[in-house]
């Protein structure tokens, strides 16, 4: 069987969990999409750009592509009357409270209900899953246009299933549904002016990626433009793509194209391409594996700046698990670990590093003698001895010089021990 990648988590928020649930509180570890690193506490993550459409350097805002944090369920004897249940608990927190690194316990309902005066953290917090995203650009007359996302932060908030390898969305604990009377009341309460702009106005423009946006391959994004307008539009459209880390920071461009005279027909769409090379990007990915692709469209006529974002992942290859022997408590086993290289180019360095509560007694670690070429396989095998029967969970990771940060995982079921 392959393995694949598993949601996004953090082993520093996952520990504080364990150590929770053994003390005999409630725990879980959440993941907030799109998460706003609000260092201001103004409820904006403000980007600028330079007259090209191309991000500046100095900004200490970003959003990040996913930051975790611990829900704990307790009572609030400190708070007013209403805030028991689910408590945020952040173990990496991004900024100082009170002149001390720390975040929460902060109650989930003070957050959806917009309560930003209650302790502890709460503003932040609130921003993390509620903050605009406001993109200022530098015009020729040194004066700067603003355009403003109000929807792309605080997605899919997310929790593992009880029981289940599952995506629970918890969204709904957080904030109330986009666009209703509920929201409405809570970001009056809080001085925060969200537009949902309706797909049938005015110019839009989307991020679409194409499939097999594999790893070591050349790919396409398209920059999809809607006029949906009654008459013929000439814009200018700058369209780029830079490597990115889970962090929001920007590394090198890897790819773009700037295009002065893009006619727009009423009522049409019209799809550009942007090739991105491996030649370009392999060298600049971080373990994240993900790209920043913008495409930032400007009406001549009316001055109006419209903005597509995304962030892209480049898929690495598969590592495939399969386990040898009879599952059994206290019997070996052994676990053959394949990755093929889908890279141009040679691998050095490879190693496999495999565990699993239960099974392995710690990490062990295989290393490969020789590079792998291209096209080639990558295989160990690996001896363990499960000590715990029941369903268990093998983790491997794959590292090389080239190819790093590359996961895989198997379920397996051990027997008990005869008797």
């Amino acid at each position: 069987a392959s393995g694949t990648t598993p949601a996004c988590f953090s082993p520093l928020s996952l520990s504080p969990s364990l150590v929770l649930r053994c003390l005999g509180i409630p725990s879980r570890v959440v993941t907030n999409y799109n998460s706003a690193h609000d260092t201001n506490s103004n409820l904006k993550i403000e980007q600028y750009l330079d007259e090209n459409g191309r991000v500046q350097a100095g900004t200490r805002e970003y959003i990040w592509n996913f930051h975790c944090w611990v829900e704990s369920w307790m009572a609030r004897p400190d708070l007013p009357e209403g805030y028991d249940g689910w408590q945020v608990l952040d173990p990496t927190p991004q900024e100082k409270s009170e002149g001390v690194y720390c975040c929460g316990p902060t109650p989930v309902k003070a957050i959806k209900e917009g309560e930003l005066k209650l302790k502890y953290d709460v503003p932040f917090v609130f921003a993390e899953v509620n903050a605009d995203v406001v993109y200022w650009m530098l015009q020729s007359d040194s004066s700067r246009k603003k355009t403003v996302d109000s929807k792309s932060v605080g997605r899919n908030i997310s929790t593992k299933s009880v029981g289940r390898d599952v995506r629970e969305d918890i969204t709904h604990h957080y904030k109330y549904q986009e666009g209703s009377e509920e929201e409405r009341a809570v970001l009056e309460k809080v001085n925060l002016r969200k537009t949902y702009p309706t797909e049938e106005e005015g110019l839009k423009v989307k991020i679409k990626a194409s499939e097999g946006m594999n790893n070591g391959c050349d790919f396409d994004v398209f920059a999809v433009i809607n006029n949906n307008t009654a008459s013929e539009r000439t814009c200018r459209l700058m369209f780029g793509a830079r490597a990115v880390g889970y962090n929001g920071v920007l590394g090198p461009e890897c790819g773009s194209k700037d295009l002065l005279n893009v006619a727009l027909q009423p009522h049409a769409e019209k799809s550009v391409p942007l090739r991105i090379l491996y030649e370009k990007y392999g060298g600049c990915l971080t373990q994240d594996n993900m790209i920043k692709v913008m495409a930032l469209l400007q009406d001549y006529e009316t001055k109006e700046i419209v903005l597509g974002v995304r962030n892209i992942y480049v898929k690495n290859p598969d590592i495939k698990v399969r386990i040898l022997g009879e599952p059994m408590q206290n019997r070996k086993l052994v676990a053959e670990l394949t990755l093929t290289n889908p890279l141009p180019g040679p691998l050095s360095g490879c190693l496999f590093a495999m565990e699993g509560a239960g099974l392995t007694r710690g990490q062990k670690i295989q290393e490969l003698d020789s590079p792998v070429g291209p096209g080639e396989e990558a295989k160990v095998r690996v001896d363990f001895v499960p000590q715990q029967s029941g369903l268990r969970k093998l983790v491997v990771d794959f590292e090389s010089d080239k190819l790093t940060g590359v996961k895989g995982y198997r379920n397996v079921i051990i027997a008990p021990q005869s008797k």
